[in-house]
């Protein structure tokens, strides 16, 4: 350097670098010259190169004429400069070469600009990234040479080489922002769709709805003023918002990070966090320049504040022009910061959006594609908090990440600004920073693992709570609701064990980090003076401002931290999901052949499927029980075909072989043609009739009718209310088990596949019925050319068969002709002359008559055991927020903590004032009578301050961290109680998935989000509080400024806050309905599979996701708008403050403004009003909005309750002899409804056995809903041993019944807890009781009583469910055992062992008993038979036998018919 010196700047100071910056020589010429002759070089060379390429890049006119412009004021720019320099060469004053080198270098960077530009290619030049990273680099270069330029006080240099480098800046912001464009149309697989519209460039082109306007509408988001003032007048809908742009399209989206995806799957160690990146990195990196300049841009506040409190003690020491430029200067530094801010936050929200949508979609379409068996990895709870919360907490990772190079950037430059004021005396209060480094990382270590435990926690509360939502019916019945909401409670605890670790390990990083500024400032200004140097008002309040600048990173910093371990663990979860192998569905080709050693070979024209010893189980676990073993099959096209065997064999499982949902671990499994499933538990859509058979195919009015008529849905249809467009329920709640059956085998007979699947479809419904599904769907013209699979126990399905093939344990026994000598071990003995007779009958097709029997009796079925209920748009309020969603979220944390929290937040902030203001008089009586105190006693009062301080912010951060604990358990235990206590009806009525919504994501909220925005609300409140007492005090002229300063920004925040408070529940509004569907295709994904529909459920999910976004994207252009307008009008307040301070140091000015601390004071204090103006209106609009969640939860927790008391005491034996006595029982379930009992009296006499028969829809559920009092009677009274049921306490009447519910239920646990969950009877007992109901040798083989039972019971077949279910009744020993349906799903067999062990168990016992098949009642004592919900007959079956004309004989003889 000293050689360089010596040649090129002999006349320069010795040094290179200094205080006060490289020499002016060494700067010119390298920094300046050397940089501009590279990028001339670099401009030419590319210009050079790539003069013939052309590229149809949408470019806005705006932005045209700002790439034009920039080049001409910056060459215009040069001129000036170069005219300067000939002025004193006129006057014969010397001019140093650099100076002449470096002024037409930079003339000449323009004029290639320029030149370049008007070629064709020029935005492909300018948009290079090789050039892009260039320009970035020659801003930095830019450092040097502005350290020397601000060392100076020449004001009007400062403000043109400011002048020269904003033009540098903005010209690359143009050319990264038009990288960025060229990336998103490479990417965005939109792009095809528009080539028809896209022009030349010069010619013009169609321009998005935000590139329509100009640039100044676009950078001041006036797209959204519509929307503002739609919302300032009346209630938004979802038709007011926004439209989204065409790269925010979240299919398209979807496919990007998909594409991602896949290319990490080959790599053989996918990752989603490098899918991300892959993805959306380059546009998130070019973010990055953008940030890198807002945070530089933030530190010319804090220097130009420096410089102006010089002006100003200096007194006459400038001339007056100078103080107000940077007074000026002041004001418009900060109102291009807010541009750059709003830019950057706008860019990085639609890239959060895009992300949000992409990872959504892709959870759905991972669940779509991902087989039963490899699901079965992941609990349902676990894989609905993937979608409601690990989503979010990934998307959180683009502000996490570049805040992690962020902060430390901007903690980095505020140091060595410090340093330059008070030199090595910052190192005090650095060293306080870096001691507090490993007290944090041992924070966020400890905050990931609590974190990681609270998921977990999370996970298993979520499945829990969908557990018992879905069963919530059946827990009534049994009684256990409390059991269920005490083993919520406990996971709930076990939650809030983590989620308190983490609250107060995140109140002390809030500790240690909000008390951190103050520490600095006394360590800081304490080592400065008792080094010897003097405290002046320039120094100590430029420093002031760079601690405030500090405030924000240094508390950001282990928010950022946690945010980033969040993200990290959900991407890893998800990672881990999204890595499940999907099913790879594999069919026969034309050519395709298939030999193996037991078939001949065979093609695909002759076979449907072919099984060839394959072993399949239901885990992806090697260790698991193999469910089909080694089986071998071949099954022809257009057979029929029977599956029989026992409860438990495998029939369902054969099936789910087929579909590849189970897991197969040897041999292989072919299927031909298209396939249609119809599963034991039907799965219905909540919609209507139509969308429900049709789902997602055309729609055929003539086909829909004929197949209708074949499932006999045709007359339940034209019943109901708008016929097939009548409202079906959240699973089918509102229709009976065999409507539901029916309307999934319509479903599968509509889309006439080539293979039907169907797993039991007679079971559910009555015998007649049976036979015309047999006759009419089943064997009729709509599926007898097609090949047909079906499980089942009825015999007549059995012996109208082509083939039946035997199963038993997993192995497939025998495969022949249904009269073949081998079937008959599977038939009992008492029933095979039946099956003989029906085998025959089925030949001689004499089943015409009971065909048109049904026919003729269909017109007086009535289908609707339950109301048409309709589904009713989500509610959402109105207006501003009530004050009483503030009370009552202050009184579940606590009116104590409330108001300690509130009391220590406002002392914290007075300790920080009184810091400042304390600082503020020791410069000026230092400045005036240095002797008048010793500088210890400065330091004593300055130690009381931070002392002080330090212990209030202690207090704020432990009871909000409390408080919001405390809060948290009370909502979610009140919220829980309240649902416990629920009617069914609103269970019935409302879907789960809005109800889940509430306990997960609305939870969440409450949890975490609500307490973090009010903790930063309080922080920003007290925090305008406190500014503007001072400012006030020290400078009087700030209260004209006050009253219109308010009317504006209280104006604004009206303006703004009621539209945001509409859009936060627009918001939670649109995000119900995913959720819902989510959970939808959770239950139904095997079913969507087979019907090929998943691009069908895939596109109705895409247009919620856009309706959600299209919410998300307004509500944050409303936040921007907002955003902007505070921020000019703080830049106001700072310019006012600064132009007054030099207008009165003049003394041009009445009043005077006192000494220099105070003003120094007032202008450190008026620059955080920037963000704290902006800060505070957002931080209390998301309060509004997180208070939303509290809004909705308060809802749920107004909804009606059950009568749950009684004034009847009852007697622990009650009831003794179970006489069940029905008055004169009228229901209704809703009042505009016919009764679904109408008139009913009937005597259950004590200790005997009664069945109810009547056809699907005749009211037979009903007497069990008001035997349990889960609907309330619209007349007469039911009496059991003579007590009005009415009169007792709910709870203890439930306590005191038996039942087996239609739907058997089984939750996750051990089998013990099943049986026994509260734990009364021993084991002998419990086996007994499985011994009784066939199922003690499965249960051996399976693990025993301690065996594991999966969720929903998965772990047994539908028939074994039901086994254990009755079971469990027989241990409980009630007097009144119901049993609805009971044996629907098991063998003919085992039903007939099942009922001889109620008839022989049961003595002494009044049964009640559902049935749909007649053997099972006709040994009972006594049979009630109802019809349209009237009881039509009663007796004792054997007698009415006898009556030919009784409806109970006509019901025996189709029943023959039928088995």
């Amino acid at each position: 350097m000293e050689f360089f010196n010596l040649i090129f700047c002999p006349n320069s100071p010795p040094y290179v670098w200094s205080a006060n910056g490289v020499s002016k020589c060494l700067d010119d010429l390298v920094f300046g010259f050397g940089v501009n002759v590279v990028s001339v070089i670099l401009v030419a060379a590319l210009g050079i190169t790539k003069r013939k390429a052309r590229a149809n890049l949408r470019i806005n006119p705006g932005e045209t004429i700002l790439f034009h412009v920039l080049p001409v004021i910056g060459a215009l720019v040069a001129c000036i400069d170069i005219a300067f320099l000939l002025r004193p060469t006129f006057n014969s004053y010397p001019v140093f070469y650099h100076e002449w080198l470096l002024r037409l270098s930079q003339l000449l960077v323009w004029v290639t600009i320029l030149l370049v530009s008007k070629y064709n290619c020029c935005f492909i030049v300018f948009s290079d990234w090789l050039l892009c990273v260039w320009w970035f680099i020659k801003a930095l270069c830019w450092i040097p040479h502005l350290q020397a330029i601000f060392s100076s006080s020449q004001a009007v240099i400062c403000l043109k080489e400011s002048l020269r480098l904003l033009l540098d800046v903005m010209f690359g912001i143009l050319i990264i922002y038009i990288r960025m464009k060229r990336a998103s149309l490479k990417s965005s697989l939109a792009e095809d769709l528009l080539l028809s519209h896209e022009m030349d460039i010069e010619k013009g082109h169609q321009l998005d709805h935000e590139k329509a306007h100009s640039i100044w509408k676009v950078i001041s988001f006036k797209a959204i003023s519509s929307v503002l003032e739609h919302g300032a007048g009346q209630q938004l809908d979802f038709e007011d918002l926004l439209e989204l742009p065409v790269d925010m399209d979240p299919l398209s989206c979807h496919l990007i990070l998909l594409s991602s995806w896949e290319r990490q799957r080959k790599t053989g160690h996918p990752s989603l966090f490098r899918a991300i990146c892959s993805a959306y990195g380059w546009s998130y990196i070019q973010l990055g320049f953008l940030k890198i300049l807002n945070d530089c841009l933030g530190f010319a506040g804090p220097l130009l504040l420096n410089k102006l409190i010089r002006f100003l003690q200096e007194e006459a020491g400038g001339e007056n022009f100078e103080g107000y430029i940077f007074a000026i200067s002041l004001g418009l530094t900060s109102i291009l910061k807010s541009f750059l801010d709003t830019q950057y936050t706008f860019h990085l929200s639609k890239l959060k959006l895009k992300l949000r949508s992409s990872i959504m979609a892709t959870i759905f379409r991972k669940c779509l594609c991902v087989s039963l068996a490899e699901r079965s990895k992941f609990s349902e709870g676990e894989i609905q908090t993937f979608m409601s919360v690990d989503a979010d907490r990934t998307v959180n990772l683009c502000n996490s990440f570049h805040d992690m190079w962020s902060l430390p950037l901007q903690i980095g430059v505020a140091l060595y600004l410090l340093y330059t004021q008070v030199k090595f005396a910052f190192v005090a209060g650095t060293a306080i920073t870096i001691l507090l480094i490993p007290v944090n990382k041992w924070i966020a270590t400890a905050v990931a693992d609590a974190t990681k435990s609270m998921m977990k926690q999370k996970d298993e509360r979520i499945r829990r709570t969908g557990e018992f939502l879905t069963y919530i019916r059946t827990l009534k019945m049994y009684g256990w609701e409390l059991l269920f909401s005490s083993w919520l409670m406990k996971a709930r605890s076990f939650e809030v064990t983590y989620l308190s670790t983490r609250k107060y390990l995140d109140a002390w990083c809030v500790f240690f980090w909000a008390t951190t500024p103050t520490l600095f400032s006394f360590c800081t200004f304490g080592l400065y003076a008792l080094m010897g140097n003097q405290l002046d008002a320039a120094t100590v309040f430029t420093c002031l401002a760079l601690f405030n600048n500090l405030i924000s990173p240094l508390n950001s910093f282990p928010w950022v931290i946690n945010g980033l371990i969040d993200a990290i663990i959900s991407t890893s979860r998800l990672s881990r999901f999204l890595c499940c192998p999907e099913i790879e569905t594999e069919t026969f080709s034309n050519n395709h052949s298939s030999c193996t050693d037991e078939y001949s070979c065979v093609t695909s024209e002759d076979v449907a499927v072919v099984i060839n010893e394959a072993s399949c189980m239901w885990s992806s676990n090697e260790q698991e029980q193999l469910v089909m073993d080694r089986i071998s099959l071949s099954l022809s096209k257009g057979h029929f075909v029977a599956v029989v065997g026992e409860v438990g064999s495998g029939k369902s499982s054969l099936l789910n072989c087929i579909l590849r949902e189970m897991k197969v671990v040897s041999g292989f499994v072919y299927s031909s043609g298209s396939i249609a499933y119809v599963p034991q538990v039907p799965w219905i859509l909540s919609g209507c009739i139509r969308d429900n058979v049709i789902l997602g195919d055309e729609y055929d009015p003539r086909r829909l009718s004929d197949v209708l008529k074949a499932c006999a849905m045709d007359i339940d249809v034209s019943r109901m209310n708008g016929g097939d467009m009548a409202f079906v329920g959240e699973k089918g709640v509102n229709l009976s088990g065999g409507q539901k059956a029916r309307l999934a085998l319509a479903r599968a007979i509509y889309h006439g596949p080539d293979i039907f699947l169907l797993d039991d479809v007679l079971s559910a419904v009555d015998a007649e019925v049976a036979q015309w599904i047999l006759s009419n769907a089943i064997l009729g013209p709509l599926m007898n050319q097609k090949t047909r699979i079906l499980c089942t126990h009825n015999l007549q399905a059995i012996s109208s068969a082509d083939t039946v093939v035997l199963i038993d344990k997993g192995r497939v026994r025998w495969v022949g002709s249904p009269l073949q000598s081998s079937i008959s071990s599977y038939i009992p003995p008492c029933l095979r002359e039946d099956f003989i007779i029906s085998f025959k009958d089925q030949n001689q097709d004499n089943d015409v008559d009971a065909q048109e029997s049904i026919l003729m009796e269909s017109d007086d079925i009535h289908v609707l055991e339950e109301a048409p209920y309709s589904l009713e748009d989500e509610q959402r309020k109105e207006g501003r927020v009530e004050p009483v969603t503030y009370k009552n979220y202050a009184v579940f944390c606590g009116w104590s903590i409330t108001i300690l929290t509130c009391l220590s937040a406002i002392f914290m902030q007075a300790s920080r004032n009184g810091n400042d203001l304390w600082l503020s008089y020791w410069v000026d009586t230092t400045g005036v009578d240095k002797e008048k105190y010793q500088t210890s006693f400065y330091l004593i009062v300055l130690c009381i301050f931070c002392v002080v301080n330090s212990l209030l912010t202690l207090v704020r951060a432990f009871s909000f961290a409390f408080g919001g604990l405390r809060a948290a358990v009370q909502v979610h235990d009140r919220l829980l109680k309240n649902l416990v206590n629920a009617p069914v009806q609103f269970f019935d009525q409302t879907p789960s998935g809005r109800i889940l919504n509430r306990l997960s994501s609305d939870l969440y909220t409450i949890d975490e989000s609500l307490p973090f925005i009010l903790n930063i609300l309080l922080a920003n409140f007290v925090g305008l509080l406190g500014i503007a007492i001072v400012l006030s005090y020290v400078q009087v002229m700030f209260l004209l400024l006050l009253m219109p300063f308010w009317c504006i920004y209280n104006k604004l925040q009206f303006y703004y806050r009621s539209t945001s408070r509409e859009l936060r529940r627009l918001d939670s509004v649109s995000r119900s309905p995913i959720y819902a569907s989510f959970t939808e295709i959770l239950n139904g994904s095997s079913t969507i599979r087979a019907f090929k529909n998943e691009d069908v459920f895939f596109s109705r999910f895409t247009e919620k996701v856009i309706l959600y976004q299209r919410t998300s994207y307004s509500e944050t252009i409303a936040n921007l708008w907002l955003s902007l307008r505070l921020q000019l009008l703080a830049a106001v307040i700072v310019c006012f403050v600064a132009v007054m301070a030099v207008v009165g140091s003049h003394g041009h000015l009445l009043i005077s403004f006192g000494s220099p601390g105070k003003v120094g004071l007032a202008l450190s204090y008026a620059a955080p009003i920037v963000s704290l103006l902006g800060n505070f209106l957002t931080s209390f609009t998301e309060t509004e909005k997180e208070l939303v969640s509290v809004e909705r939860v308060l809802e749920y927790m107004g909804i009606a309750q059950e009568k749950l008391h009684g004034c009847q005491i009852l007697d622990t034996n009650w009831p003794l002899h179970g006489n069940v006595e029905f008055l004169n029982v009228t229901l209704k379930y809703m009042p505009s409804l016919p009764a679904a009992l109408s008139d009913i009296t009937c005597t259950f006499t004590g200790g005997t056995q009664n069945g109810i028969v009547g056809r699907t829809g005749a009211g037979k559920s009903s007497i069990l809903n008001v035997l349990f009092r889960l609907n309330q009677l619209s007349g007469g009274r039911i009496l059991v041993d003579g007590v009005n049921i009415a009169n007792i306490s709910l709870r203890d009447l439930r306590s005191h019944f038996s039942v087996v519910p239609q739907t058997p239920f089984l939750f996750e646990g051990s089998l013990r807890d099943n049986l026994d969950p509260f734990g009364v009877n021993g084991d002998l007992k419990i086996w007994d009781s499985l011994a009784k109901c066939q199922v003690e040798d499965e249960v051996k083989t399976m693990g025993g009583l301690d065996m594991h039972v999966k969720e929903s019971g998965t772990s047994f077949s539908v028939g074994q469910r039901q086994l254990l279910c009755l079971a469990r009744a027989f241990l409980k020993s009630s007097k009144v055992l119901c049993l609805d349906e009971c044996t629907a799903n098991v063998d003919t067999s085992t039903a007939l062992k099942l009922q001889n062990a109620i008839t022989s168990e049961c003595r002494g016992i009044t049964v009640i008993t559902i049935a749909h098949r007649i053997p099972t009642v006709l040994n009972m004592d006594t049979i009630f038979i109802l019809d349209d919900g009237s009881l039509v007959e009663q007796g004792n079956p054997q007698v009415l036998l006898q009556d030919k004309m009784s409806r109970f004989s006509s019901f025996v003889q189709a029943s023959s018919t039928s088995n």
